[in-house]
Formats: structure tokens, C-alpha cells, sequence
């Protein structure tokens, strides 16, 4: 044997699946233990009880039909399929793969025509998947692709197509380290938080509770000015008592998912605000429940313990969300690309388009169109999928 043959090395890929048990791996590994291989990869996935464990090793190609058989001896002692591949290689390295991308898809109902177009829409565009996982099976199904090769704009602008024609919610981040730096996640609260807006519930107090939806509708829309639609809405509401400000925090219920969103953001050390355009009295006990730091929100003329109808200060319309994030960004010294702004109205357009991820939350058709990804499903903790944080992460964090 010459020192080429020698020095020569095969690359063996090893593909093992059947039913999960405990000691297949350890199997699997005292076979190749006896051989003078060097392992290169290594994935392992097991999906309702079954195992596929894939092993890429570099080999002297005198082992290779050895180890084939013993491989084989293997799999009939265990019961599973293995099969193997060897060819020769000029090289064992690993490319480092650079630029990875991460594609989410959330669906409540996920379909194989949805995850066909997600697909298709990375091979035309250039890019291939590394890896696709499972983060979430509920409230909604999660599924990660890691993807290289293609551009983050252009994906993302192709995928928001597919995702509003499939009729799921896809968000695509970039990897890397940072993808894990210290965030701040900033949201609106009537309609995103909570599940109603406290404009209306107090209009309906009024007895105006039709003509305070029906401009808050339009102003969402966007077909108002935002200010002016306040300020409309607002003096409807003139002459009700100052109690009644207290009668309506009672009525305020959660979005489902709220609690968990931010108890573990807050586990993981990042921080979460408050932006509204509605008012900073009735949001307060609910910001102190929550444990949040920051809010910015609209404030009521009170004058005799009653409502005057009329805002004091400045009115935190849409550029006034954008500010906000922007100082509780600095305030924390975070980048503003490591900020997430959640929102569903044209009043929370500026903050989506300021944060570096814009998430729409069961949005107006406008604000789904300008973000950077939505969610459909009235989830709240939906959102902590887009970031990569899975379904079991979130439950071990709620059990420290």
C-alpha cells in the first residue's frame, strides 16, 4: 500500500431509524468505537416514539466494508434500519456555513401545500435548508427552518406572499450570536395586550359605545388621523365620574398567552414596555401586575372628579410609540435592531417600522402588510417562537 493509500480518507454517512429505546445511541457508538474513525456530524431527532440518529465520519477505506458489517450486526441486535454510504472524500472539513437565516412558520392548521411553498420559495431564491425542526405543537405548530445562502430581504419579501396565500404567519431573523442578545419588546395594549379596547368601554359607559367603535375603527384602519380621532372620541366621554375609570379596569381581560409572553422574557433577562394610545390610569394596576417597567400612554382630564373631555400632554399617537421605543431602548442601552415592537393598528406602524423585528398581532390588513412578520392565532406567546425560544423551553422556565 502506497502513503497515498494510507493517507487516503472515506466519508461514511450513517443513517439509523426505527422505534426510540434507551441504548441505541451508546450502540451505535461502541460499533464504531472498534474502528479508527474520526466524527465529523451528528443529528439526532426522535418524533412520536421513532428515532433517526445520522452520524457523518471520515474512515481509512481498508474499515469500510468492515464497518458496513458490523453496522449491519448492529441493526439486527437492536432491531432498527441502518443504512450506510461511503465515498471517497479530498476533504473531512465541515464548511462553516455564514449568513444563516431562520424561517418560523406558525399555523394553528399547518397544511403540506404551506410547507411546500415555503420550500419552494428558498430554492428559487437561491438559498437551501440546513436544517427544519419542530418548536411548537401548541396553542399553535412551530416549525424552524435554518436556511443558507439567500438573502434576508428578498426571502422575507417572498415569504410574506406565500404566508397571506397559505394562511400561515412566517417570520424570517437572521442567526448568529446576536440572534440570543438582550431584547427589548415593546407593545401596544388595547386590541394586543388585552383583548379590548378601553376607549370603547368607557364610551359604552357613556352611552356613546357605537360612535367611539365606529371612529376607532376608522382610525385603526388608518383612514384617520390618529390625534384627531382621540380627541373626537375623547369629548364624548366628557362629564362621567372619575370612578368609573376603576369600574372599567375590571373589565379589562388578557390576551391569551399575555402572562406567559412576559414572565418569560422576563426570565431570560430581557425587558418589555408598554406603549398605548389609550390612558395611563386604567393601564397602571395592570403594569404593576405584570411587573413592567416602562409605559408610555395618554392621560385624562380630571377636574372635580369627573372627565372633562379633553387629553393633558402630549398625545401618543404614532410617531409618540416610535419615540418611546426608542428611549427605552437607549435606556437600556440596546440596539435598535435588537428591539421588537407588537402591534395591531395603523397607530403602531411607526414602532413596527423603527423596531428591528415589527410583528403584527391579529392586525389590520395595512399593518400585517408593513411588518416584518405577523401572527393570525390570538396567542400572545406566539411571539416567542418567532424568536427561537421553543414550546419546552418555555415550560421548563416556568417551573424554576
Amino acid at each position: 500500500m502506497t502513503t497515498k493509500d494510507k493517507n487516503e480518507q472515506f466519508t461514511g454517512l450513517i443513517l439509523l431509524s426505527g422505534v426510540d429505546k434507551p441504548g441505541i445511541t451508546e450502540s451505535l457508538f461502541q460499533t464504531l468505537a472498534q474502528f479508527a474513525v474520526n466524527i465529523l456530524d451528528i443529528e439526532q431527532v426522535v418524533i412520536r416514539g421513532r428515532v433517526i440518529l445520522t452520524v457523518l465520519i471520515s474512515c481509512s477505506p481498508a474499515h469500510a466494508d468492515a464497518i458496513e458489517a458490523d453496522l449491519q450486526l448492529c441493526a439486527d441486535s437492536l432491531g432498527v434500519d441502518i443504512a450506510s454510504a461511503f465515498e471517497n472524500s479530498a476533504s473531512t472539513d465541515i464548511a462553516v456555513k455564514k449568513s444563516l437565516l431562520h424561517v418560523v412558520v406558525l399555523s394553528q392548521a399547518l397544511k403540506p401545500a404551506a410547507i411546500n411553498s415555503v420550500a419552494n420559495a428558498i430554492a428559487i431564491n437561491g438559498g437551501n435548508i440546513e436544517r427544519i425542526h419542530r418548536t411548537a405543537s401548541y396553542p399553535v405548530t412551530a416549525i424552524e427552518f435554518t436556511v443558507s445562502g439567500v438573502s434576508q430581504i428578498k426571502l422575507r419579501t417572498e415569504l410574506a406572499r406565500i404566508g397571506i396565500e397559505n394562511g400561515i404567519d412566517i417570520a424570517v431573523s437572521p442567526g448568529g450570536l446576536m440572534r440570543w442578545a438582550k431584547k427589548l419588546v415593546v407593545m401596544d395594549v388595547d386590541s394586543t395586550l388585552i383583548q379590548q379596547e378601553v376607549i370603547e368601554l368607557l364610551g359604552n359607559k357613556a352611552g356613546k359605545g357605537a360612535e367611539i367603535k365606529a371612529i376607532t375603527e376608522s382610525a385603526m384602519r388608518g383612514e384617520l388621523d390618529f390625534a384627531e380621532s382621540l380627541k373626537a372620541r375623547v369629548a364624548l366621554l366628557a362629564g362621567l365620574p372619575e370612578s368609573i375609570l376603576v369600574d372599567v379596569q375590571g373589565e379589562i381581560s388578557l390576551t391569551p398567552g399575555a402572562r406567559t409572553l412576559i414572565r418569560t422574557l422576563h426570565k431570560l433577562g430581557h425587558h418589555v414596555a408598554l406603549v398605548s394610545g389609550g390612558f395611563e390610569s386604567v393601564i397602571k394596576p395592570l403594569m404593576a401586575e405584570l411587573e413592567i417597567a416602562h409605559m408610555r400612554a395618554n392621560n385624562l382630564e380630571i377636574v372635580g372628579g369627573k372627565l372633562t373631555g379633553k387629553i393633558t400632554g402630549a398625545i401618543i399617537d404614532r410617531a409618540g410609540k416610535a419615540d418611546a421605543l426608542r428611549e427605552f431602548a437607549a435606556l437600556h442601552s440596546i440596539a435598535l435592531e435588537q428591539t421588537i415592537a407588537i402591534g395591531d393598528g395603523a397607530n403602531d406602524l411607526d414602532m413596527i417600522a423603527l423596531a428591528g423585528l415589527g410583528i403584527a398581532f391579529n392586525a389590520k390588513p395595512a399593518v400585517v402588510a408593513a411588518a416584518d412578520s405577523s401572527v393570525s392565532a390570538p396567542y400572545l406567546d406566539s411571539v416567542l417562537y418567532l424568536l427561537g425560544i421553543t414550546r419546552e423551553e418555555v415550560e421548563e422556565s416556568d417551573s424554576l
